[in-house]
């Protein structure tokens, strides 16, 4: 593989020569909104990430005629990862600067495997006298038990393990 020189740079720690690509997301900040990033980092009175998506922000602003510093440069001078800096440069160009600063919301959404109802019948059955031939519950038996009785379609032992931590019970 061939490349020529002016696109590589020595990786320092690895000693690898790796392509410098150019960015795909330019950050170009309004006066306004270095503004508004200067201010909240002279008060310093924010959440600790979001300072430090600011500071990124402010490192990767390429103003009209100029650049910025590149991902490696800023990730090594506020000991971020690189993925970071990639993420939030992305975010800001994307979404805006609300979106780089602040946390995103879940994207998935989880739907519960058991409600109140099911949670008692859970507790119920731990109390319960264990099948024969056994000493007592295990969490295995529990979930198992609870797809026969068909309280719900399928659960795991570790669904019934945070289920009875979360009620105080016991197994034992």
């Amino acid at each position: 593989m061939n490349i020529s020189r002016s696109l590589c740079r020595w990786d320092n720690q690895t000693q690898v020569r790796r392509p410098t690509l150019k960015k795909k997301y330019i950050v170009t900040l309004t006066e306004e909104e270095r503004q508004r990033l200067q201010e909240m980092l002279s008060r310093g009175k924010a959440a600790a990430r979001k300072l430090t998506h600011a500071r990124i922000l402010l490192k990767a602003d390429a103003p009209p005629g100029g650049s910025g510093w590149d991902d490696e440069r800023i990730a090594e001078g506020l000991e971020v990862g690189r993925a970071t800096v990639e993420r939030v440069r992305k975010e800001f160009v994307e979404e805006g600067l609300e979106a780089a600063l602040e946390r995103r919301q879940p994207r998935r959404q989880y739907q519960r495997k058991r409600d109140g109802d099911g949670e008692a019948h859970l507790v119920a059955l731990a109390c319960q006298k264990p099948p024969d031939g056994r000493g007592r519950w295990t969490l295995q038996l529990l979930a198992d038990r609870m797809v026969e009785l068909e309280y719900v379609d399928q659960i795991s032992y570790q669904t019934v393990r945070r289920t009875l931590k979360k009620t105080n019970s016991s197994l034992g």
